[in-house]
């Protein structure tokens, strides 16, 4: 090895051994984790992907809100929840077809618009567009016992429909689905 060699490898070395160093600083659970649900009911599979943001004592709804009523919303962080049915399903009395979607919301005082858009792979702050929406529909919210942490989950499943909650702080969406028999 010449000596005009040894400053460039040394730098080589050095970057080497420094890059993991500063990679390792960086290291840590994300501030909203990532999460997926699977619920099979009778033949069909619907599959959530999304993003769980924290509350940390921040308000969550309303006008001074992390989620400002009346804003398109994606109910998660960094991505947009993504929605998927392996057969054709009915989500609150509309036909909508198998397929993975973006779900969205329209947060109001007591009735949210819930909207599914066949754009799936989108930043949860960029709404896709109303050309691709299979579904838009009022549902009213509910109440339920404080969640710090947003999820959506399936508390009620039956032979041919089910019930998805999202659910954040004390608000409940449920979005009702029925799949064939």
């Amino acid at each position: 090895m010449t000596n005009s060699a040894t400053p460039f490898l040394a730098t080589l070395l050095a970057l080497g051994l420094a890059a993991p160093a500063a990679a390792r600083q960086q290291e840590g659970p994300p501030a909203s984790q990532h999460a997926t649900v699977s619920q099979t009911v009778n033949r069909t599979v619907i599959t959530i992907a999304y993003d769980r943001p924290v509350a940390r004592g921040r308000k969550l709804f309303g006008e001074d809100g992390i989620v400002v009523s009346g804003a398109l919303w994606t109910p998660g962080a960094n991505r947009a929840t993504t929605l998927e049915f392996s057969t054709d399903v009915t989500v609150v009395g509309q036909a909508v077809p198998a397929g993975r979607y973006s779900l969205w919301t329209i947060p109001r005082d007591s009735a949210w618009t819930v909207i599914l858009n066949r754009t799936w792979d989108s930043h949860h702050a960029i709404y896709p567009g109303e050309a691709g929406e299979v579904l838009r529909a009022a549902i009213e919210t509910t109440t339920g016992a404080h969640m710090e942490t947003l999820a959506l989950y399936f508390p009620v499943v039956g032979p041919g429909s089910t019930t998805l909650h999202v659910h954040w702080g004390e608000t409940v969406l449920p979005i009702r689905i029925e799949v064939p028999r």
